[in-house]
């Protein structure tokens, strides 16, 4: 057990999430196999979260996914940025950052979904009743902060690895174009969350730059 423990120590805290996800999601797909209603206990829910149910989702829900593809989006996205990331802010902090934008991704879309998913604001802070997971909105906090601390940073999609544009249009890019397309689409995308966790690493990223102009200017002349 030592050695175990002290074998995941010593790894990267970001490999140490995707191992982490990587398993309870690979759990999740088993426990949904064998009964549909497990849902419940790992997926989160604003209505059951609103009626004070399945409390531990809001936690819980960002290291289940809801397929192999989202999974290994997810974790491929958190593997490209996490290192650069760790490595500014350390261990640590990225941490935090990433549990903390995880949950206020989570609260914001319940509450956003619970209050005004109804009619047309269905489309844009999703339905009540519907189940969300994924470690997106963790992941865009990460992206929210290299966009601050980092704007010149070229960033690249998945689809498309030979086209990169500067962190400060691609991130935003990203995200309000998702939003855009899944609204036209009526696809379930939790963009709520995708927007908490990218206002997290926003708030975050200025504060360090505040804190720390003279080292985040010595950092941004390797990135012009």
């Amino acid at each position: 057990m030592r050695n175990r423990t002290s074998f995941l120590a010593g790894l990267p805290v970001h490999i140490v999430l995707i191992i982490i996800t990587s398993i309870i999601s690979l759990i999740s797909f088993i426990l949904l196999y064998i009964n549909q209603n497990y849902i419940d206990y790992i997926a989160l829910r604003p209505i059951s979260i609103m009626q004070g149910q399945y409390l531990w989702t809001i936690f819980l829900h960002m290291f289940v996914h809801g397929g192999f593809g989202h999974l290994f989006m997810n974790m491929f996205v958190l593997f490209s940025l996490g290192s650069l990331t760790e490595r500014i802010i350390g261990k640590k902090r990225f941490l935090w950052l990433y549990i903390l934008s995880g949950l206020f991704a989570g609260i914001l879309s319940v509450l956003l979904a619970y209050y005004f998913g109804y009619g047309f604001f269905e489309k844009l802070f999703g339905n009540p009743g519907i189940y969300m997971v994924g470690a997106s909105g963790a992941i865009f906090s990460i992206a929210g902060l290299l966009m601050v601390l980092l704007p010149k940073l070229r960033f690249s999609i998945i689809f498309l690895p030979f086209f990169s544009l500067p962190a400060y249009v691609m991130v935003p890019a990203v995200l309000f174009l998702t939003w855009f397309l899944s609204v036209v689409a009526g696809l379930p995308v939790g963009n709520v969350a995708h927007f908490g966790g990218f206002v997290i690493g926003l708030i975050y990223g200025f504060f360090l730059r505040t804190k720390y102009p003279h080292r985040i200017s010595m950092l941004q002349r390797y990135f012009r």
